[in-house]
C-alpha cells in the first residue's frame, strides 16, 4: 500500500513540476513566451500533417508521382534550411531572423492556397520546408542562448509543448477531414499560415537572447575554431546522428505499413501509435530529460537509443507469426519502446551537439548538426520501404542491429570527443528538490 501511495504522490510531483516549468521555464519570460509560440506553430504542422496530401490531392488535382516528387523536393530542400540558419544566426540577431522564417512560411502556405499548377507548387512547398527547418534550428539556438546550463529542461519543455500542440492541430485537423470539402481542406491550410502569423507575434515580443553557452568543465581548453565543414571528427558526429533519427520513420511509416501490408493487425490500430507516442512525450519528456543531463549521461542514451530502436525492430519482426489480438499487442508495445528510443534521442542530439561544438562557433555548428533530421526525413522512409520491408521480418533485425552498433560507435566517438575537450567523466548529482 505504502509503495502504491508512493507512486501515486511521484506522479503527480512530476506533474505539477511539469506545469510549473511551463510556467517559469529555464530563460524567463522570453522562454516562456517561445514555447507557446512554439505550440502555435506545431499545432499549424498539425494542420498541415493531417490535410496537405488530401488538399493537393482533391484541391489541386495532383497525381500520386507529383505528389511524392514534390514533398521529396521539398525533403531535400528542407536539408538545407539548418546549416542556412546557423550560417546566419552567426551573423544577424536571432529574434528577426525567426521572425521572417515565420513570415516567409506565411507567405509560401498563402500562395499554396493560390496556386494550381506543379511547376509553381514544388517552389513554393519547397520554399516553405526550408523555412520550416530553419525555424526549427532558430529556436533551438535561441533556447541554448537564453535557457544556459539548462537547456536541456528547456528542450524537454519546448517538446512536450510542441507535441501537445501537433496533437491538437492533428485533432482540429480530424474536423475538418470529416467534412470533406474543397472549402474544409482549404481552411486547414490557410490555418497553418496562421499560425505563422501568430507565432512570429509571439516571438516579436520576446528579446534578444544573450550570451553563449560556456564550455563544460572547470579545464577545458580554449577549442581552436576552424568551422564545421573542416571539423572531421564533428562532421563524424552528424553522419552517425543520421541513423539515431530513424524512430521518427519507423512511428511514422514502419509500424503503419507493416501493421496494414504484413499482419493481421486491425487497421483501426494505426492512430493509436501517435496517440501514443504524443501522451507519452507530453507526460514522460521531462523526468527522462533530468535523469539524463549532463555530457556524459547524454553520451549514454545514445547507446540506450541502441538497444531500445533494436528490440523494437525484433517486435515489428515477431509480429507477422501472430495472430490477430497479439500481433495488435506486439505492435503497441513496439509503438511505446519506439517513443522510448525517441526519448532517449531528444535528451542526447541537440545535448551533444551544443557541448561538442566550439563555443565560439556553435551557431554554424549547430545549424550542421540539424541537418542529420533533415537527411533522415528524406532517406528513413524510401530505406525502410523499398530495403527493410522488403526484406522481411530479417529486413527489422538487420536494421536493429546495425543501429545499435552505430550508437555504440557514436557513444565512443563522443566520449573520446569530450575528454579532449576537458571534460571531467564525473558529472555533478542534480540537486534535490
Amino acid at each position: 500500500m505504502s509503495r502504491y501511495l508512493g507512486v501515486r504522490v511521484g506522479r503527480v510531483r512530476e506533474q505539477a513540476g511539469l506545469l510549473a516549468q511551463l510556467r517559469n521555464p529555464p530563460g524567463g519570460r522570453d522562454a516562456r513566451i517561445m514555447l507557446r509560440a512554439l505550440a502555435v506553430d506545431r499545432t499549424g504542422t498539425g494542420l498541415w500533417a493531417a490535410s496537405s496530401v488530401l488538399y493537393l490531392t482533391f484541391v489541386t488535382h495532383l497525381s500520386a508521382q507529383q505528389i511524392g516528387v514534390l514533398l521529396g523536393t521539398a525533403g531535400v530542400a528542407g536539408i538545407a534550411g539548418s546549416p542556412l540558419a546557423g550560417r546566419l544566426a552567426t551573423r544577424f540577431p536571432l529574434r528577426p531572423l525567426l521572425i521572417g522564417c515565420h513570415l516567409l512560411r506565411l507567405v509560401t502556405l498563402t500562395l499554396v492556397l493560390l496556386c494550381t499548377r506543379f511547376e509553381a507548387l514544388l517552389v513554393v512547398v519547397a520554399v516553405t520546408y526550408l523555412g520550416d527547418r530553419a525555424a526549427k534550428t532558430l529556436e533551438m539556438l535561441f533556447a541554448t542562448r537564453a535557457a544556459g546550463e539548462r537547456r536541456a529542461a528547456y528542450q524537454a519543455l519546448s517538446r512536450s509543448a510542441a507535441n501537445a500542440g501537433y496533437g491538437l492541430g492533428a485533432g482540429l485537423a480530424a474536423i475538418g477531414l470529416a467534412a470533406g470539402t474543397a472549402d474544409a481542406y482549404r481552411a486547414l491550410i490557410l490555418g497553418n499560415a496562421l499560425s505563422f502569423l501568430v507565432a512570429a507575434a509571439l516571438v516579436w515580443r520576446t528579446g534578444e537572447p544573450g550570451g553563449r553557452v560556456a564550455a563544460t568543465g572547470p579545464t577545458a581548453p580554449p577549442v581552436r575554431t576552424k568551422g564545421p565543414w573542416r571539423d572531421r571528427g564533428y562532421l563524424r558526429f552528424v553522419l552517425l546522428d543520421i541513423p539515431m533519427n530513424l524512430d521518427d520513420s519507423v512511428l511514422g511509416v514502419g509500424l503503419p505499413l507493416w501493421l496494414v501490408s504484413r499482419t493481421s493487425a486491425p487497421h483501426a490500430l494505426v492512430p493509436a501509435f501517435l496517440v501514443i507516442n504524443t501522451v507519452l512525450v507530453v507526460l514522460l519528456q521531462l523526468t527522462v530529460s533530468r535523469r539524463s543531463e549532463g555530457p556524459h549521461r547524454a553520451a549514454r542514451a545514445v547507446v540506450l537509443y541502441g538497444v531500445l530502436l533494436f528490440v523494437s525492430c525484433a517486435l515489428l519482426a515477431a509480429s507477422t507469426g501472430c495472430g490477430t489480438w497479439t500481433a495488435a499487442g506486439v505492435l503497441l508495445a513496439a509503438a511505446v519502446l519506439v517513443t522510448m528510443a525517441e526519448l532517449m534521442r531528444s535528451v542526447s542530439s541537440w545535448e551533444l551537439a551544443v557541448l561538442l561544438a566550439p563555443p565560439d562557433e556553435r551557431a554554424a555548428y549547430l545549424g550542421v548538426a540539424g541537418m542529420a533530421q533533415s537527411i533522415q526525413k528524406s532517406a528513413g522512409p524510401p530505406l525502410l520501404t523499398g530495403v527493410v520491408m522488403a526484406a522481411g521480418p530479417a529486413g527489422w533485425l538487420a536494421l536493429g542491429a546495425a543501429v545499435a552498433v552505430l550508437a555504440v560507435a557514436q557513444q565512443r566517438g563522443c566520449a573520446r570527443r569530450l575528454a579532449s575537450m576537458g571534460v571531467p567523466e564525473a558529472e555533478p548529482q542534480p540537486a534535490r528538490q
